[in-house]
This record gives C-alpha cells, sequence and structure tokens, in this order.
C-alpha cells in the first residue's frame, strides 16, 4: 500500500511539473489597446522558449478589479501578479513614488525615464524585500491635469472638486498642500463622477485619458506635466517560484524586450491622445511663470510631509543626486 501511495504521489509531481505554471496577471489596461497586444506577445514568446513549461494569462481591463483588488487577490492567492502603476506600487515600495513628486520633470520624460533606470535596482531590493519580483519597469508618461472648468492658473483651480485616487497619500498630500478640494474616489468612478458632477477635474497621462474616456467630459487641458508616472510587472514571490530556475531568465529577457516595446508605444500613443484632444476642441491652457514658481514652492512642502512616511530619506537623496 505503501509503494502504490508513493508511486501516486510522485505522478502526481511529474504531472505538475510537465504541465509547468500559469501566472494570473491583473491588468487595467483595455484590450485592442497597442499595450496589451504587446503583452499578449509577451506571453505567446514566453510560452513558446519555455515549451510551454510557463504561460501568462493576462486578464485585460480592470476584469479583476481596480488596482487595490488585484493586490488583495495576489496577497491571498487568487492571483500570481499585475501590473501597477504609482499608487499600488507605493502601497508596496513607497520609494518608488520618489520619481512621481509634482513638478520634478515637467515635460522632460527621457530625464525622468533615465532616473528611473539607474534607481532600478535600489527599487527592486526593496520589492524582493516586500516579497514581489519586478519583472521590469513600464513608462506610463507624463501626468496631466484636465477639468471641465477654465483652471488657467492656481488661484482658478481653488473650489474646484478634483478627483484623487483612493488611498494615494501623494496625491490628497499635494491636493491639501495646494489647498484645493479632493474627491477621494476609486479609478473606474471617475467617469460616471465626471457625468455627474461628483468630480470637476481629475489628471493622467495623456493615453489613460483618452483610454477612459475622459476626453468626452472635460473642456480644458493644463499644458505643463505635474508630474511623471511609472508602472512595474509584479509578481509574488510566490508566483515566481513557481517558475522553475531554468526558465526564470527566459522569462525576464523576454519581458524586458517586450517593456520596452510597451513604453516606446506608450509614448508615441501619448503625444497622440494630445492631439487628438486638441483636434477635438479641448482647450490647453498655460500656467504663468509665477504659478510655475508657486509649484516648485508647494512641491518642496510636499516633500517634507512624505519624507520618512511614504518614501525613504535614502531615496530623496538618491533622486536629488541624479536631478
Amino acid at each position: 500500500m505503501k509503494k502504490i501511495i508513493t508511486a501516486f504521489a510522485f505522478s502526481l509531481f511529474f504531472c505538475a511539473n510537465s504541465f509547468g505554471v500559469t501566472l494570473k496577471v491583473g491588468v487595467l489596461a483595455p484590450e485592442g489597446t497597442n499595450w496589451s497586444n504587446s503583452l499578449k506577445k509577451m506571453a505567446k514568446e514566453i510560452k513558446e522558449k519555455t515549451n510551454k513549461k510557463v504561460k501568462i494569462k493576462f486578464y485585460f481591463g480592470g476584469s479583476q478589479g481596480d488596482e487595490p483588488d488585484v493586490l488583495r487577490k495576489i496577497r491571498v492567492g487568487q492571483l500570481h501578479g499585475g501590473i501597477f502603476t504609482g499608487k499600488t506600487l507605493g502601497d508596496i515600495n513607497g520609494d518608488v513614488r520618489v520619481v512621481e513628486l509634482p513638478f520634478t520633470f515637467y515635460h522632460d520624460r527621457k530625464k525622468a525615464l533615465g532616473i528611473v533606470e539607474k534607481m532600478e535596482p535600489f527599487f527592486n531590493k526593496k520589492f524582493e524585500e516586500n516579497e514581489f519580483k519586478n519583472l521590469g519597469f513600464f513608462e506610463i508618461g507624463n501626468v496631466y491635469f484636465v477639468s471641465q472648468k477654465k483652471t488657467d492658473s492656481l488661484k482658478n483651480m481653488m473650489g474646484v472638486k478634483i478627483w484623487s485616487w483612493e488611498g494615494d497619500t501623494l496625491v490628497s498630500t499635494m491636493i491639501e498642500t495646494m489647498k484645493f478640494v479632493s474627491v477621494p474616489l476609486p479609478l473606474p468612478d471617475v467617469l460616471s463622477s465626471l457625468s455627474t458632477g461628483i468630480i470637476q477635474a481629475a489628471y493622467a497621462p495623456p493615453l489613460g485619458i483618452i483610454s477612459l474616456q475622459w476626453n468626452t467630459k472635460i473642456k480644458y487641458v493644463i499644458d505643463l506635466p505635474i508630474s511623471f508616472s511609472v508602472g512595474a510587472f509584479l509578481l509574488s514571490d510566490k508566483g515566481w517560484a513557481k517558475v522553475k530556475p531554468e526558465y526564470r531568465k527566459t522569462v525576464e529577457e523576454i519581458a524586458q524586450k517586450y517593456i520596452k516595446e510597451v513604453n516606446a508605444g506608450n509614448d508615441k500613443d501619448n503625444n497622440d491622445a494630445l492631439t487628438a484632444m486638441k483636434a477635438q476642441g479641448i482647450e490647453f491652457l498655460k500656467f504663468s511663470d509665477a504659478d510655475v514658481a508657486k509649484g516648485k514652492e508647494l512641491r518642496s512642502e510636499v516633500v517634507g510631509k512624505l519624507k520618512g512616511k511614504l518614501f525613504s530619506a535614502e531615496a530623496l537623496k538618491m533622486l536629488e543626486s541624479n536631478l
């Protein structure tokens, strides 16, 4: 009887290893975008190059819920990973948020990307300490402020009801410091809230504004990026451990290849989205030099409130030494 049980256990182990692993990953990016198309190609190549031993199943368009929902499902074992943006990355590793501090890079996305690349080993070490494997950083893009009201100055932004991603300490602190009106909501609620007047303004990279259809509800864009947004492809340590050691390098190399493809595509899509909004008749507003200078002052206040709380002094020092 003991031999039968041992043989049965061995056969189960052999079958499990012969079938490999399917990693389930939640993504907000909708189906049909360049981003989702690149991720599908990534999954296909990983499946082929690992002889079907590693498969990735992407759940697009928020079908697994908002990013915090995806993170919760990872922690209870329902998912193995997610592609997360700043707010949720900060829930795992707050140091990443230093690159998203307001009024840091303005239009200079190349400088922002260069600093993310230099700081990546530091960030990855912190992810590992928090039991996540980072397969790479995505460029989400420069973040623009959009509104239903004419907000061509900091003064004119007073009283405007601005969406802040529920639980996003960085954004809520920035809005509070500027003495604006913050309305915390989950990301999926923004479009309907713009429609009903619960909020009058929001913020996102141009690609996000178009993809989420916010462009149909707003009239103005401030033509000055308030921050730079990053994302990352994270797998839980438990999920990564399911990938056999001999396939890990292959998975990492293929992931990096398609992340670079996504980043190039996102830059083009962001520029195309800005052009589309202008063609739609959305008005692009300019801030005065005085308001830009005031923004820099407010940035210092935000940094002072968040240093040692959201992100470490070490992360801030590393950012500033690279600026």
